[in-house]
């Protein structure tokens, strides 16, 4: 038997609607879920509104965004969304940042996917002043803003997570985020990952075993591993094919994989790059398999260094995803 783990959460967004997201926020407390975690797509629902409705059923579970991109929102938007939380869910609220892909920035949104260390060193920056109510001016390389003050700033001091991959992101969040969020990494490159963090607090002079160590995994329970592979390879073949992540996954071991990703996804053959993701791959970056199965992964990440893994139930039927939460829920893991 696999131990339980101190800190489990849930993550939102969940089909097919914001009701959906309310129910599984309040049931998640019920079940024991440590914290939930908030992922904006740039086209699923806002991952501000999604986090006030999660605190508007909820006592105790931390809110945080896991997370919100950086370039989609100017920064007094950024501190507004993130003020108004934090005053519905004191002390309870986490601002999770990343600079997200080419995708949801310039395709979707027409902004330049431009100079991403700085954007996020620079927004960082700016938005603990915003958040701890300061009148804020600031020029910088890649963000401006002139005389902004938060008309009600939250009550509690909001803690600043960075979302990162490679070794200049993460060291950055090393250095100046309150802690580190992953997402879509093997077990084996986490150490390797923590380092890099490390080296980025030791630049600054802090102590990296302070910083929380957050990881989503796309999780399904089930006893057809076949099935649940097919489905999630049909969700990371265009997810990899973007260049932010398909240097990643070769960052982390799979090389041949991404190539062969790429150049799918470049000829606009979707079969083939979707055909790209091997067994190999999908059981090395998700968590599938029965509830025992799921909670030995699990605990391998936690073992790795991962103080806060969050499991999201990669299913769109609603009793499919109660059964992943609730064969999870940490009260079962015993």
């Amino acid at each position: 038997m696999s131990s339980p783990i101190a800190r489990l959460g849930a993550s939102l967004p969940l089909p097919p609607d914001l009701d959906m997201c309310r129910r599984v926020a309040e049931h998640a407390e019920i079940l024991g879920y440590e914290s939930l975690w908030i992922a904006d797509t740039g086209a699923g629902p806002d991952a501000f509104v999604v986090a006030a409705v999660a605190a508007g059923v909820t006592r105790g579970v931390r809110i945080g965004t896991a997370v919100v991109p950086l370039y989609t929102r100017a920064l007094p938007v950024h501190a507004a969304g993130a003020g108004s939380v934090a005053q519905l869910a004191p002390g309870r609220f986490v601002l999770g940042l990343g600079v997200s892909s080419e995708t949801i920035v310039a395709t979707w949104g027409g902004v330049p996917f431009e100079r991403p260390l700085a954007r996020m060193r620079e927004s960082v920056a700016v938005l603990r002043r915003m958040l701890a109510g300061e009148r804020v001016s600031f020029a910088g390389k890649t963000v401006r803003t002139q005389n902004f003050r938060l008309v009600s700033p939250p009550p509690q001091p909001v803690p600043i997570y960075v979302a990162a991959l490679m070794p200049p992101m993460l060291e950055l969040a090393g250095e100046i985020a309150d802690g580190v969020i992953l997402n879509f990494m093997p077990v084996e490159a986490v150490p390797r990952m923590l380092a890099h963090v490390r080296e980025g607090a030791a630049r600054s002079g802090r102590d990296a075993a302070k910083l929380e160590v957050v990881a989503r995994f796309q999780t399904l329970v089930t006893d057809d591993v076949p099935r649940a592979r097919d489905a999630i390879r049909q969700m990371m073949g265009p997810y990899f094919a973007t260049s932010v992540y398909n240097r990643f996954v070769a960052w982390c071991g799979f090389a041949e994989e991404a190539r062969a990703l790429d150049a799918a996804w470049r000829a606009r053959d979707r079969a083939r790059n979707v055909a790209a993701v091997t067994d190999d791959m999908v059981d090395h970056l998700a968590i599938i398999g029965t509830p025992e199965r799921c909670r030995e992964r699990l605990a391998a990440f936690v073992g790795a260094g991962v103080t806060t893994p969050m499991i999201q139930p990669f299913l769109f039927d609603e009793a499919a995803i109660w059964g992943t939460l609730e064969a999870l829920a940490p009260g079962g893991a015993a």
